[in-house]
């Protein structure tokens, strides 16, 4: 366990790079590392293996922190609680957090359950829906360019540590979705059966697209499989984290 270092200007390289990637969406793509705070999603992260690069803790929580927090991380750092103020991103700073080297980019692997997200951009929608793909044995998540980035500090949050089981990759144009192998299913609001009914494929991968457009035509026209979720209550439309929810359950039931 290293030593704790002591920051107590504002102006200090680090906090500044932390004030970045608290406030900025796609800072950890340029700084090649993310920021999350908080027992929870610490505590998820250590629990998946992950390695800290550095320890930030404020002052007055400094003798409360976790003991195998320090033991993990590669550098501790200390700073008074107003400078953690500033560097969180929540309304109650937490008073404790990890910076996180980014995970190595991975390739696509073919035969992986998968969720597809197609230009999904609500933070909260696609954390849900990382949870939910954790959840119900969905390891692989692909994000086609225009979704929310996926590790902005507000999916970060939204995912409650679901990102540190996943394979994540992100950015991908339409034609890099060719490499699965994979039956592709796609909810529709005119055509399948309804999802409870179907004789549902596995592994296989779902779309969840555009809050408001839905799955694209061009990935529409990929599918080997239309699903339709029920809506006797006749609500126009479901949320999509909600809808992702209910389908990754369907198909979870076929490990059952």
């Amino acid at each position: 366990m290293s030593a704790p270092i002591v920051i107590s200007s504002r102006e200090n390289a680090l906090l500044k790079e932390l004030r970045k990637l608290s406030t900025d969406n796609t800072a950890y793509r340029k700084a090649g590392r993310f920021w999350i705070e908080g027992d929870h999603l610490c505590s998820a992260a250590l629990a998946r293996g992950v390695v800290p690069a550095v320890l930030v803790v404020s002052e007055s929580f400094m003798p409360l922190a976790p003991v195998e927090y320090a033991r993990a991380a590669i550098k501790i750092v200390v700073i008074p609680d107003a400078l953690f103020r500033e560097i969180s991103g929540l309304e109650s700073p937490a008073k404790v957090g990890f910076l996180v080297d980014l995970p190595a980019a991975v390739d696509i692997e073919p035969l992986a359950a998968t969720v597809i997200l197609d230009r999904v951009q609500d933070a909260g929608n696609v954390g849900s829906i990382l949870r939910s793909a954790g959840a119900f044995g969905f390891r692989q998540v692909l994000a086609l360019k225009g979704s929310a980035a996926l590790w902005s500090p507000k999916v970060l949050r939204a995912g409650m540590g679901a990102h540190f089981g996943l394979r994540l990759v992100e950015g991908l144009e339409l034609q890099d979705l060719d490499a699965l192998k994979v039956p592709l299913v796609v909810t529709s609001s005119h055509q399948g059966d309804l999802v409870q009914k179907l004789d549902l494929p596995h592994p296989c991968a779902w779309a969840m697209g555009h809050e408001g457009q839905g799955v694209s035509e061009a990935l529409m026209a990929k599918a080997t499989v239309f699903a339709r979720i029920g809506q006797p209550g006749g609500e126009e439309s479901l949320n999509v984290a909600a809808a992702a929810a209910i389908c990754l359950h369907a198909s979870s039931l076929k490990l059952a």
